[in-house]
């Protein structure tokens, strides 16, 4: 089995003057290439933490992240941010767009990022354009953000996490700031990514949210508490 993401033995401690939080305290965990995963959890869980180690955000402490066979853990800062931008998409509750910036140039911006700092192609904004159309936002290029409804900019969101084509898309309370019929079309297009073979690792504080995913981990204490495979995952 091919995985996309392993973590090994996982540990993240910080330092509060001479308290020492141990918000990961030896997580194990596969995902395999194609998983959809929801984490879940309490406030102080170890969730968040996890999901900025998964992200390359957060170094840590020790145990090791593997990264379609990389080893993250042991990267340096210019390799992290490398890892970050190519290979790690993200998906914001707070959608997290440049207000300044259109649709489309907001999808652009990862591409502004790359090592080799290229000017962008025509084939690098065919993808944009494509990924705009699939989103449906074709008709708003020109749009910015406060032009936009919360569905629209998750969606933006959604197409500028993808245009890097990234081995994981991390989502972070993707469908938190949406009313019930945005949140299950969002959920619908994750789902139609996830079955084209996409990895997405989300965490979510909302049963029916975590319930499209194919499994679901409970986390408590910095541990897992709970894992396993969903009876369903199609919404139905």
């Amino acid at each position: 089995m091919q995985y996309a993401a392993q973590l090994i033995d996982l540990q993240k401690h910080y330092q509060l003057g001479e308290h020492t939080v141990r918000a990961l305290r030896g997580v194990t965990l596969d995902f395999p290439v194609g998983d959809f995963v929801a984490i879940m959890g309490s406030s102080g869980s170890g969730k968040s933490t996890m999901l900025n180690v998964l992200g390359a955000l957060d170094r840590p402490t020790s145990g090791h992240y593997i990264l379609g066979g990389d080893d993250v853990s042991i990267m340096d800062d210019d390799r992290l941010s490398e890892i970050r931008n190519r290979r790690i998409g993200f998906i914001f509750q707070s959608y997290n767009l440049i207000a300044q910036y259109t649709v489309l140039e907001n999808i652009q911006v990862p591409l502004h990022y790359r090592r080799d700092h290229r000017q962008l192609s025509a084939q690098d904004m065919n993808r944009c354009l494509d990924l705009a159309s699939r989103v449906g936002l074709a008709e708003r290029l020109d749009h910015r953000p406060f032009q936009l409804s919360g569905g629209q900019q998750q969606r933006v969101a959604i197409a500028r996490a993808l245009v890097n084509d990234p081995d994981i898309i991390l989502a972070d309370e993707p469908t938190g700031n949406l009313d019930s019929v945005t949140e299950k079309e969002i959920m619908d297009f994750l789902t139609s990514l996830n079955r084209e073979g996409r990895t997405i690792i989300m965490v979510t504080h909302e049963t029916s949210v975590a319930s499209r995913a194919r499994r679901q981990i409970v986390m408590k204490d910095g541990l897992v508490a709970r894992e396993g495979m969903l009876m369903t995952h199609d919404g139905k």
